[in-house]
């Protein structure tokens, strides 16, 4: 699955998760997040939908159903009647923000790939480039299947030939220099 780079989102923070919570533990926090969410979206389009008698689509009414089915505890009678402007929008880009944040922690490959690049954005933020390198600028070596290039330490910096398409940064496995491999 091809994964599209998206620096400006912290899935975790949104499930109000850790990198180190198993599978399990995500899927809990997502659980219990979009619940909460799809009831309070449930609360404010019932009382929309009663105070505006408009039409709802075909989403409200999915998630209406899906909520009522959930929880009875947040009937609408029991709900203020004027909701503030923006709130319903809210709500909702908050519960797709949780659903995103799922699919990608949800499974375990775009969650490595999600992984890889938090690390990687990380790199670059905390240390600076040493070079920027073609792979093919770097030695193979046949036995070991990898490519590698010497650091300006006495170190090597290492790229297996199955992490070629996954890896951009690579750090010396001696200091703390990192290169870029261009593609």
């Amino acid at each position: 699955m091809a994964f599209e780079r998206i620096t400006q989102k912290d899935w975790y923070k949104i499930l109000g998760a850790k990198p180190s919570d198993s599978l399990a533990e995500l899927k809990r926090k997502y659980q219990k997040l979009a619940l909460l969410h799809s009831i309070q979206l449930l609360c404010l389009l019932a009382v929309i939908h009663r105070t505006l008698s408009a039409e709802m689509d075909v989403l409200c009414v999915l998630l209406l159903a899906h909520t009522i089915r959930c929880l009875s505890m947040y009937h609408p009678d029991k709900q203020k009647a004027d909701v503030p402007a923006g709130e319903v929008e809210e709500r909702v880009q908050r519960f797709i923000e949780i659903d995103q944040a799922w699919k990608i922690l949800g499974n375990e490959e775009t969650k490595k790939e999600y992984d890889l690049q938090q690390r990687e954005d990380n790199l670059t933020k905390e240390w600076p480039l040493h070079a920027q390198i073609y792979l093919e600028d770097m030695s193979w070596n046949e036995d070991e299947q990898c490519y590698t290039l010497s650091c300006r330490c006495g170190g090597n910096y290492t790229v297996f030939k199955s992490e070629t398409k996954d890896v951009s940064l690579v750090c010396c496995d001696t200091c703390s220099l990192v290169i870029e491999i261009l593609q």
